[in-house]
């Protein structure tokens, strides 16, 4: 009987031990939930691998969100107070969430870190993070547009070399139009309509140094010399033939591109892969080149950041996951997985990224992009002016008139924007 106390009082001690000891193993293993969009999320648990292993206390819990439906989502989020730790943004959508004081001002991380520094970002992506004086985001991986083109094309008509000025862009477009008359009646260029892809005229606008908004970025100022020169400049193409004003036409424009129905397009890296994966035919016909250059030579800084959300309670631990995620070793690891580009420019140092021909131009156009204005209302506005050029190219309005009801519209949806700055109610 004694012995079987003594045993019960052991196997109670034994018990009451492991119990502490794992009471004490699930404290300390701590869960960092962060959510992905896109096709980043299916590759991110392989990079995850490495990081369990330097941290191991660290549980990283993954939500993939479709882009589609990723800003909504997020909105929800905040309202219901359950956002994640951590959180990959489009780094046009920062303003909008830090206006609403709902990111973590990471000035303080970067300053105390060794790992992450503005000198090793492109200069025009960290400026995307930083609203006001202060930071909300990291690059994670970056984009921008640059000119595609038919090496062998522009060849036949006296270009070596693809167009470096808008110039030699309007020339070459000229004598592409003029040797397809004899053909299939092609065009040179393909610029999309779509209200959602505006790129072509804000790169535009950009290169010709003009202006989009105005007075602290609560007017609008569409109606500026410069920026009506740029956007007179992109009708053009089309009021010439120079380009499709009726897209049915293209209905694929990697097709499109095949059969020399155009023979230049602007876009990103992502349709790098796409050329090689759906025309193979094309090999060394074709090839990537910065934007040919207007007063200057700028594309739009694009891409996904990294932030925190400012009511997470592991917010030491979510920094030392981008941090991991902020390594060139790791930047090029992601690359390969996903063909994104990489955000610090130590990553493009390594061999398989400076030995691809048609990447190698963006790192170029890298260190000449610039940031849309960074406000909550841009997309909106953006839509909004690419709507109001749709109508100048099929002919329904002039352009002075188009800016002048676009600088109208433009000051209507910033109405809030001006109320909330007088009463210092916005960040």
């Amino acid at each position: 009987m004694i012995q079987r106390i003594k045993y019960l009082i052991l196997t109670a001690i034994l018990f009451q031990f492991l119990f502490i000891e794992c009471q004490s193993v699930s404290q300390n293993n701590k869960t960092v939930t962060f959510w992905v969009m896109g096709q980043e999320g299916k590759h991110l648990e392989k990079l995850l691998m490495k990081f369990a292993r330097l941290y191991p206390e660290i549980n990283v819990k993954i939500q993939r969100i479709p882009w589609s439906s990723a800003h909504e989502k997020l909105l929800t989020a905040y309202a219901g107070q359950s956002t994640p730790d951590i959180c990959q943004l489009g780094n046009t959508w920062i303003a909008e969430f830090a206006s609403m004081d709902a990111l973590c001002d990471l000035d303080s991380f970067v300053l105390h870190s060794s790992v992450i520094h503005p000198a090793k970002y492109f200069g025009g992506i960290w400026q995307t993070n930083i609203i006001g004086e202060k930071l909300y985001g990291i690059p994670w991986y970056v984009d921008t547009r640059v000119l595609f083109y038919r090496k062998d094309l522009l060849a036949k008509v006296g270009y070596r070399n693809p167009p470096r000025t808008w110039s030699e862009w309007v020339d070459v477009s000229k004598r592409l139009k003029i040797a397809s008359k004899s053909s299939n009646g092609s065009f040179a260029n393909y610029f999309p309509l779509a209200h959602n892809n505006p790129h072509v005229p804000i790169i535009l606008i950009m290169e010709n140094h003009g202006r989009f908004l105005e007075k602290n970025n609560c007017y609008g100022a569409f109606e500026d010399s410069n920026t009506v020169k740029a956007l007179q400049f992109y009708v053009d193409f089309f009021k010439n033939d120079l380009a499709p004003k009726n897209m049915n036409l293209v209905s694929n424009i990697y097709q499109g591109f095949q059969t020399g129905f155009f023979s230049m397009f602007i876009s990103g890296p992502w349709d790098v892969n796409e050329v090689r994966g759906r025309v193979p035919s094309l090999q060394n016909k074709w090839g990537t080149a910065p934007m040919p250059k207007g007063k200057s030579s700028v594309s739009i800084a694009g891409g996904a950041s990294l932030v925190i959300f400012k009511s997470s309670k592991r917010k030491s631990e979510a920094w030392k996951l981008i941090e991991f995620l902020s390594c060139p070793e790791t930047q090029t690891e992601f690359f390969g997985l996903t063909r994104d580009l990489p955000a610090v420019r130590d990553a493009w140092s390594d061999s398989i990224i400076k030995s691809d021909q048609q990447i190698k131009v963006f790192r170029q156009q890298l260190e000449h992009v610039q940031s849309t204005p960074k406000i909550a209302e841009w997309e909106q506005i953006a839509s909004k002016m690419q709507e109001y050029l749709e109508k100048v190219i099929y002919k329904k309005t002039t352009l002075q008139q188009a800016v002048s009801d676009l600088d109208h519209d433009v000051d209507q949806i910033l109405e809030k924007r001006r109320w909330l700055l007088s009463r210092n109610l916005l960040r």
